[in-house]
């Protein structure tokens, strides 16, 4: 990588740093106040004013900075420059539920991919005070230090993390069966709604795997790089490259990567389940 490309991307992750971190203060200044929380058409699926006005700071300090570039935000939607080869995906404010029942796990997520690919990303926990950045090829840190994947090799000794879409109560393929399964052969599966620390955490190395549907790359996108310059591995359920639009997402620390697709893969229904 030239000199100038490096510098370009360190402009890059300090532009996404300075938004989530004024997203973040939206949130800390909102908590316990929030006037208007509805529905976004689907059961769960959460917005409230904080959501709006944190990303109103996302997308101030975006354009001020760079006004060329194409932006997809969760409340906004697409923005800006269509043609543009920068694209900005923005989830102002990750755990909406848990944010709206006063639960202190959050975060402002901010990624930009470059032709598609996951190049920078910052997540920022404004209750647990912690910022991750990453940047294609200038590593991953927490607050500043850096930070790397687990080292654990056996998936019957790794601690997972899930999520669950907001369809689930309309659709069979839910995630159900694969969280019970997963459950059987690990030391444990956690849940805490909010993906972009879901892949923050197996980043540095609390987590060890991770997967999840019903995804939108404002959701992973920031997480994805984040992980991968820890020294993670990011791919479709069944090993294949990631599509970013696929809704679906495998991350894990590389070394139960393996064992967990075919896990998920061979994961039995509900149905044939013994009681």
């Amino acid at each position: 990588m030239t000199q100038t490309a490096v510098e370009q991307l360190q402009i890059f992750l300090d532009v996404a740093t300075e938004s989530v971190l004024a997203a973040g203060a939206v949130l800390k200044e909102r908590w316990g106040k929030l006037n208007n929380i509805q529905e976004k058409g689907r059961p769960g699926d959460l917005v409230t004013e904080a959501d709006k006005l944190a990303e109103a700071e996302v997308l101030k300090v975006l354009n001020r900075h760079l006004p060329d570039h194409q932006i997809l935000a969760e409340e906004s939607g697409a923005l800006g420059n269509s043609k543009s080869e920068y694209l900005w995906a923005i989830d102002p404010l990750d755990g909406t539920t848990n944010y709206a029942h006063g639960f202190p796990v959050a975060a402002t997520s901010v990624g930009l991919l470059i032709d598609g690919i996951p190049t920078v990303g910052a997540v920022y926990n404004p209750f647990s005070n912690e910022l991750f950045r990453a940047a294609k090829g200038l590593g991953a840190t927490c607050n500043r230090r850096p930070i790397q994947v687990s080292r654990t090799a056996e998936l019957s000794k790794s601690l997972l993390i899930t999520g669950f879409a907001y369809d689930r109560r309309e659709t069979t393929d839910n995630n159900y069966a694969e969280f019970c399964h997963l459950t059987h052969l690990t030391q444990g599966v956690r849940r805490l709604g909010c993906a972009s620390m879901d892949l923050a955490g197996v980043a540095c190395g609390r987590l060890d795997g991770y997967w999840e549907r019903g995804l939108q790359p404002w959701d992973i996108t920031a997480g994805i790089v984040i992980l991968e310059e820890a020294g993670g591995k990011v791919t479709a359920y069944d090993g294949s490259p990631l599509d970013i639009n696929s809704g679906r997402i495998l991350a894990t620390n590389g070394l139960i990567h393996d064992s967990l697709s075919q896990a998920l893969l061979t994961t039995p229904a509900l149905s044939e389940w013994k009681s």
